[in-house]
Order: structure tokens, then sequence, then C-alpha cells
């Protein structure tokens, strides 16, 4: 394969009726310069065939191993509900198959671990969909840091408050269930706090409060109402491992929620960025100060959009992120620009098994 021939992809969960694929992955992978949309695959040949016409694949499957069992194609992506990663990714992996998977990788920290080592056994390429670390505005903030645009980073916070948690259809109160793996903690915590730490670095320790404020969903198609066990609330401090504190709070609430918001200060400058939903989904405005002067809006450079030719919708993150998996297997990627694989999961896992420990014992826990 040279750096001019496209990748041979195939997707698994490509139902463009709902879920996540047909806001992301499939517009992203259609779009994308580097992929070619070999197959895609899901439980019904008629959905699969529905897919392939859409967004103009390849081939269409009702089974991922007859998928995967095509010596033609390179790599998959597995973009299913949570509890479904795990046999997929690992036929993927077996398969020989460069693969990329949502994030959370699995409904446990153990499946993680299992899915990371076969990768490391096969020697393919991973990815997981933690795709706010490729945002261009988040890649700017953490160029900024680097080149000392607030000094030595002294304190930080993050707030994202969603709205619309009690009520949801039937296709999405699965995620009411705790053990599902699928939920504010593992989702929304672990998609902003995976970006804090892409840009501040990693935490020392953690004191948490992890919490289940809506005891009770609406289920709308159907009238029910349903027992929930799943987090709701998260509240996280602790110092990091550069010398700074840092705090962040993520809810879902019952109404209007107030978007997401980041704040560093260092002892040199100040950086604020802003967005109404957190940033693996929207665009993130910055603005920053240095040494004394009002904030200004900051513009991340063209050279940090890996991908233009993205829609710009759920898809420009992903498809962000699609190039760094792109780069993994061509072997062209670098440093701190790398894409997020699956050990990188692994640790983002264990930090939420981390921030659950905290606060289930009432105690500080050392992260590093």
């Amino acid at each position: 394969m040279t750096s001019r021939q496209p990748i041979r992809i195939g997707l698994i969960g490509a139902n463009i009726h709902q879920g996540w694929s047909p806001r992301a992955h499939l517009p992203a992978l259609a779009a994308h310069p580097d992929f070619d949309l070999a197959a895609v695959c899901t439980t019904r040949q008629e959905s699969a065939d529905e897919a392939r016409a859409a967004f103009n694949a390849g081939a269409a499957y009702d089974d991922y191993n007859k998928m995967l069992a095509d010596g033609n194609l390179d790599a998959a992506t597995i973009s299913l509900r949570v509890p479904r990663h795990y046999d997929p990714t690992m036929a993927a992996l077996k398969a020989g198959k460069h693969v990329f998977t949502e994030w959370p990788l699995g409904r446990t920290t153990a499946e993680a671990i299992e899915m990371a080592d076969e990768a490391r056994k096969q020697g393919v390429k991973t990815a997981v969909g933690l795709q706010a670390r490729a945002n261009p505005a988040v890649a700017h903030l953490r160029k900024l840091i680097a080149d000392g645009y607030v000094g030595r980073v002294m304190t930080c916070h993050v707030r994202l408050m969603r709205e619309g948690v009690m009520t949801r259809d039937s296709g999405r109160t699965w995620q009411r269930e705790d053990e599902s793996g699928a939920h504010t903690l593992t989702i929304a915590c672990g998609h902003t706090i995976d970006a804090l730490m892409s840009v501040v670095g990693e935490f020392a320790d953690v004191s948490t409060v992890v919490s289940t404020q809506a005891t009770t969903w609406h289920e709308t198609d159907t009238g029910n109402d349903l027992p929930v066990t799943s987090p709701d609330n998260i509240l996280v401090s602790g110092n990091l491992q550069s010398g700074g504190v840092a705090s962040v709070q993520i809810g879902n609430t019952a109404w209007a929620g107030s978007g997401y918001r980041m704040e560093i200060y260092g002892d040199e400058g100040t950086l604020v960025a802003v967005s109404v939903d957190s940033p693996q989904l929207k665009e993130v405005n910055i603005r920053g100060a240095r040494g004394g002067n009002d904030l200004q809006d900051l513009v991340p450079s063209e050279e940090l959009i890996l991908a233009p030719e993205m829609p710009a919708n759920e898809a420009y993150n992903v498809g962000q992120l699609y190039s760094k998996f792109a780069a993994s297997i061509r072997g062209t990627s670098n440093g701190e620009d790398a894409v997020p694989d699956f050990d990188h999961a692994v640790g983002l896992h264990r930090f939420i098994d981390a921030i659950r420990q905290s606060s289930n014992e009432g105690r500080r826990i050392a992260t590093a």
C-alpha cells in the first residue's frame, strides 16, 4: 500500500436510520480521500443494501464475519452500542485488520485490556473514537499550551451541562443501566476529560463525586417510567502531574443545558474555549489573553485541519480522527499528534475507574 492508495475499510454497524454511524462515520468515510468505503455491514441484508446505496459503498453484508473474510479489506470500523463492541472488534483483530472502535472501547476495563492485548499480538494499528483530540480547536489549545502561551498552567476548569436526561425514546433507554458501560461517566465525561488532558496533561490524583440524580427516565414512545442506575452528574477535582490543579463538572440536566466551557489560567496568560456541546461533537471557539490584555479571538491554523473535506456536522471531527488513523496505518504519524489507540483507551478506562473508586470510597485516589 502506498500513501496514494486509499485504505479499504469496512464499517460494522451501518444502519442509516439510527445510531452514530449515519451521523458521523458513514459521511466521514464517504468524503475522506484517504479511505475507500469498501464494505458496510448490518444485521439485515436490506438495511446493509440501503447503506451501500446511500453512501456508495463497495459491498453490503449481514454478517460481519463474512465481511472480515474479504482479504482485500485493510481495516474495519466498529460503530455499535458499547456492549456489542467486544465480539466484532476481536474478530476484526484476529482477521488481521486495522481497527477503529468507538469510545468507550469496552463495556468494562477488562474487555478493553483484552482488545488492546489482541491488537498488540496481531501487530495491527488501532484507533478509538475520542475525536475531541482531533478537533482543530482542541489541537490549537494543545499547541498554545506547549508553546507557553499561558506560561505555567496553574489552574483549569471544564464544565459540560447537557439537557434532556429525564426523557428518552426506547432506542436509548438501554443506557439507563450502569452495567451497559455507556452513560454520562464513560461517554460525556470520558470524551470531555480526555480532551482536557490532551491539552494540559494527565492528573496525578482525583477526588470525585459520581451521582445519579435522575433515578427515573420516562420512555417517550411507550409511556413507561423506568428505573435508572447509570450516573448523570460527575464532579472531579485533582492535581495535575505538571503541578497545576484542575476541576471538571459534567451533568445531564432536566431542562436547558448551558453547553461547554474550558478555562485555563497560567502565570502568563489565560485561555477560554466555549461550545454549545462537547468538543467531540461541535465547533469550539477560543479566546486568549496574555500580559494583562483583554481576551481576544484565536483561530486554529489551517495545518491543524487534517481533513478539510469533511461536512460541517458531527462527521467533521470524526473525519479529522480518521486522518490520524490513516497516518498511523501508513506509518507517518508523529508524537503528540498520534491517533488515540487501544492502549490509550485502556488508560482512559482505568482513569474512569479511579473516578468511580474515589467517589465510592470517599477519598482521594492517586492516578499517576
